[in-house]
């Protein structure tokens, strides 16, 4: 597991959206709100609305996470491996975001969590495409 800088995890924590992209059958990237880095530096991504991302994860367990820009123009990507889980206090915490949210209408029915491997500078420059 590749241990995540700091400034990676704050800017992971500030950002609005996170980009997870995946492959399989077809390829998938997808905007998430529902997103946390967890006490042990690995990314949790609520499961509401990623049923094309979990099949692509069920297929080949790789994913891309990408982050950055709504606040300057520092931008990261985190690829890792995922796996889906479906009970625990990180699902029970995106259970209680979506039912807020989406006033019991939709829930969270588990997690992806995604253990990083890489990180790849996305900020335009010349440390671009360079890894942390």
């Amino acid at each position: 597991m590749k241990e995540l800088d700091a400034k990676v995890v704050e800017l992971l924590n500030n950002e609005p959206l996170w980009w997870i992209g995946t492959s399989g059958a077809d390829v998938n990237v997808v905007p998430v709100g529902f997103k946390a880095v967890t006490e042990d530096g690995k990314l949790a991504v609520g499961a509401v609305f990623l049923n094309h991302t979990l099949e692509n994860v069920a297929t080949n367990g790789k994913v891309t996470i990408a982050a950055g820009g709504s606040k300057g123009m520092t931008a990261y990507q985190i690829k890792g491996t995922g796996k889906y889980i479906t009970e625990g206090p990180i699902v029970d915490k995106f259970k209680a975001m979506a039912d807020e949210m989406f006033k019991g209408q939709v829930t969270a029915k588990g997690a992806l969590i995604v253990t990083p491997e890489k990180v790849i500078v996305a900020t335009p420059g010349p440390k671009n495409n360079a890894e942390l």
